[in-house]
């Protein structure tokens, strides 16, 4: 991730202007009714009439679906960021986001998982499966994990080649040829597939769902290899610590539990539960190294709670929460030592941890969004860190954000001048949310 200094910061505008080089980029279909009986892995897309490099130098045409945002400076000098791109879509809401080496991926109430090269947001076909609702999406090299409304897996292999070519290899659980009709297989979740996590070196994909429940599956024998019931509400989030092995749930009924995997069986065992709130948590994520593991949890109550891992025991202590989301936080992402929250309220917050410490600060608040932001994905360039964020708005947006360096008097002077200036900037961030939304908040009594 490359640094800049506070005095280079209006060139640092103009070179992002001069240095945007879109590819064609492409609109989503217009056609909200589609069915899709078959299940077809690739179609070509189609050219877009305006690319977005032109937009950089002209007015936004409505034929267009691409935006560029100005750059925001953060309340702290310390963060530069601004929407790259921005994507209306009309065939239902984002879902889903995962990123690979070289595509994004995209799920949403359609049968279709689009696909964009990284990192000029170019799209360059989509997946066309049977089933709609593709509710999670995780991408480890050239495999690509999707959950559908059969309550079904696939796995696609998306490698790189001349032209975008995506092959199903499977689906999980496999359908029974046997029968014309074939029965609902006992591995089968009963409910929504919500989440997804993978373990790299035993290669096993966990499955969390809403009917409550846990899934193992081992991607090398294409079969279950463990069920167990994670939670008394919906699964709505799994990561999977790599160094060793731990398994991390959350769910609706406010807990957060850690699985352990029996040595040398299948079976997982609860080593621990973490419940520090009523609230319903809806999303996790983990920041590890060699020297610190902390766990985040975004609750409905709009705070992160964080966790970290003592070095003696290897227990997970509560140390602190983040507050600063006025409704839920439906989703969370790491880099490092920055953490991206995604809320209910329409914004996106960075944060930073202080090397050594719980200390966190906010860097900045992102708001571009009119809808609760649902799913979040990030990866550092070499430009800074590229953030996709996907909203109940039905749009899709790409953002750069660079962390600034500023020397030290002059910060610590703008710091003690602007106490109370940055409160009430912080205080005045409220989101714009769309009046659809509101009212849906206001009838279902969220408040």
């Amino acid at each position: 991730m490359e640094f800049y200094g506070k005095g280079n910061l209006w060139s640092l505008v103009e070179e992002e202007r001069r240095n945007m080089h879109f590819t064609r980029s492409l609109p989503f279909s217009n056609d909200q009714n589609v069915t899709e009986p078959r299940e077809s892995p690739f179609v070509s897309p189609k050219a877009s009439s305006v690319s977005a490099a032109s937009i950089l130098l002209s007015p936004v045409s409505p034929e267009t679906p691409w935006k560029l945002s100005p750059m925001h400076a953060s309340a702290t000098p310390s963060l530069l960021y601004h929407c790259l791109a921005s994507l209306h879509r009309y065939e239902g809401n984002v879902f889903s986001i995962a990123t690979s080496r070289d595509f994004i991926f995209t799920g949403s109430e359609s049968s279709r998982i689009h696909t964009w090269r990284r990192p000029d947001c170019a799209e360059v076909g989509h997946i066309k499966a049977s089933s709609p609702d593709v509710r999670a999406i995780l991408a480890h090299g050239r495999i690509l994990f999707t959950t559908h409304g059969d309550c079904k897996v696939r796995v696609w292999d998306v490698s790189v080649t001349e032209k975008f070519r995506p092959k199903k290899i499977t689906t999980l659980p496999q359908s029974n040829s046997f029968f014309l009709f074939p029965k609902k297989s006992s591995n089968q979740h009963k409910d929504y597939i919500s989440c997804l996590a993978y373990n790299h070196g035993e290669k096993l994909l966990y499955t969390g769902s809403w009917d409550k429940s846990v899934k193992v599956w081992n991607i090398s024998e294409k079969r279950c290899v463990d069920s167990f019931m994670a939670h008394e509400g919906h699964v709505n989030a799994i990561v999977i610590n790599q160094q060793d092995g731990c398994v991390f749930t959350c769910s609706s009924d406010g807990a957060v539990k850690i699985w352990r995997r029996v040595y040398g069986e299948s079976s997982h065992i609860l080593a621990m539960t973490l419940k520090f709130q009523l609230s319903p948590v809806n999303a996790l994520a983990l920041s590890s190294s060699p020297s610190s593991c902390f766990l985040y949890s975004g609750s409905s109550d709009g705070l992160i709670n964080i966790w970290e891992k003592e070095k003696t025991s290897g227990r997970f202590s509560h140390c602190g929460y983040l507050q600063g989301h006025h409704f839920a936080v439906l989703c969370l992402a790491t880099i490092h030592e920055l953490i991206l929250s995604g809320s209910e309220d329409a914004t996106i917050r960075v944060w930073r941890r202080e090397e050594g410490n719980c200390f966190h600060s906010c860097l900045a608040v992102m708001d571009g969004h009119h809808g609760p932001v649902r799913c979040l994905a990030a990866s550092l360039e070499t430009e800074g860190l590229l953030v996709y964020s996907a909203s109940l708005d039905r749009s899709f947006k790409v953002w750069r954000v660079k962390l600034l360096t500023p020397e030290k008097p002059e910060m610590e002077e703008l710091v003690v001048a602007n106490d109370q200036q940055t409160e009430i900037e912080e205080f005045e961030m409220s989101p714009v949310l769309s009046p659809s939304w509101v009212k849906k908040k206001i009838q279902a009594n969220h408040f």
